[in-house]
């Protein structure tokens, strides 16, 4: 851990354009469509790696490395190239990693081997990372007291890219190929590029600290900064309901319900409502409501489990759209309401408190994709939805020690 000291040269070094009166409403769409781009990358081979592993002759065990190393990837990311948003100048680290999204994209789609394929999904997940240089970006460039808002416009574009990506991937390759996806999203990271390179306003970092000096300040805010802590924790265990309901979901969809991919991918399409739940987050969190807004959304994720367990046992469908439509407005709230408290503790570190806070989530949310697969697997949907329900007891519980308003 660093000493004080080094913490406190960063700081003194790193010195912030002022801020901007805020984002126009084509700028706030143009920076969630990007992050929803951005992101949905890390989930198309998610859908396809039935057709991925066949075409390219992986072996059964060896499929599963398609998911695995991608979020390797985009957890490498996290750490190492978000942190750069408080060195390097943002405008310009946010175009590279597009660029480096596109290159991998590219590379996928043109995969001859399992080989290739799995070196350029880690270079997918790795670059895809920059969704999360562009969130604390636009919240620089507005006001405190719309912070909340543009946060929450932005991971609202967010969402709909992670809920979208996976029917997207399967309709597109039920009709030209599973390569598709991956040619057509290259192309698209560089539409937003040229976009975002006319768009995107310069903001300078001046100071002469080094990648190591951020590196390790990033400990150094983790261990001293305790709404840091408690957020990363909230949000990662929510993320891993997140993650429980949306890996098990097809497994029901497909045994109990019969449904093809593609009603699957339209299922995933309704879910992609709860999206709309971001912009409200955001307007709460800058009425004071953060708190209140916390213990709702984590009493809502609770109560929603369980009517998807009811659901999935009576095979009723519209109760369980409802289930994952508040389900994801659960998640997506209190992700809104954690990212204004984390981009309102040191606006010369927003890249570092959002790389800390977003790799503990992405290592705690991951695990609920193994207990999707263990709890279905020995107990059926009524085990894993218990078990979502459970995980927001638990964060409940935990938010309740929380004693002072953050």
């Amino acid at each position: 851990m660093p000493h004080s000291r080094d913490a406190a040269q960063i700081e003194t070094a790193i010195t912030d354009t002022p801020e901007l009166p805020g984002l126009s409403p084509a700028l706030t769409f143009l920076f969630a469509f990007a992050c929803g781009a951005m992101v949905g990358n890390i989930y198309y081979a998610q859908a396809l790696i039935g057709l991925i592993s066949t075409d390219l002759d992986m072996h059964g065990g060896m499929a599963g490395f398609i998911v695995t190393v991608t979020q390797l990837g985009y957890g490498a990311g996290l750490l190492f190239l978000v942190s750069l948003a408080d060195l390097v100048e943002n405008r310009l680290l946010v175009l590279l990693t597009l660029a480096g999204t596109a290159i991998g994209l590219a590379g996928a789609a043109m995969s001859g081997s399992a080989t290739t394929f799995l070196f350029f999904s880690f270079a997918i997940g790795f670059f895809a990372c920059g969704a999360q240089v562009l969130v604390p970006f636009a919240s620089h460039l507005v006001p405190a007291a719309s912070r909340g808002r543009t946060i929450g416009n932005v991971m609202a574009g967010l969402l709909t890219g992670i809920m979208l990506a996976r029917p997207l991937a399967n309709l597109v390759a039920s009709e030209f190929g599973w390569r598709a996806i991956f040619w057509i999203s290259a192309g698209a990271m560089l539409v937003v590029l040229a976009l975002l390179r006319i768009a995107l306003p310069l903001r300078r970092l001046h100071g002469s600290i080094g990648y190591g000096a951020i590196l390790k300040s990033m400990a150094h805010l983790l261990v001293t900064t305790p709404a840091l802590q408690r957020r990363a924790i909230y949000q990662g265990i929510i993320f891993a309901s997140f993650n429980l309901f949306w890996t098990a979901i097809p497994l029901l969809l497909t045994e109990r319900f019969g449904y093809s991919q593609r009603q699957i991918a339209l299922f995933a399409l309704a879910g992609a409502a709860g999206a709309a739940a971001a912009p409200i987050a955001g307007r709460l969190a800058d009425r004071g409501h953060t708190q209140r807004g916390t213990a709702i959304a984590m009493i809502t994720l609770t109560i929603w489990f369980l009517v998807a367990g009811w659901a999935g046992t009576a095979i009723s469908i519209a109760a369980l759209v409802l289930s994952a439509i508040f389900i994801d407005s659960a998640v997506q709230t209190n992700q809104i309401l954690s990212q204004r408290i984390i981009f309102s503790l040191n606006d010369h570190a927003r890249g570092r408190l959002n790389a800390v806070y977003m790799t503990i989530v992405f290592l705690l949310g991951s695990a609920g994709s193994a207990l999707a697969a263990a709890t279905y697997f020995y107990g059926g949907w009524w085990a894993t939805a218990a078990s979502g329900a459970a995980l927001g007891l638990l964060v409940l519980l935990i938010f309740a020690t929380e004693r002072k308003a953050v």
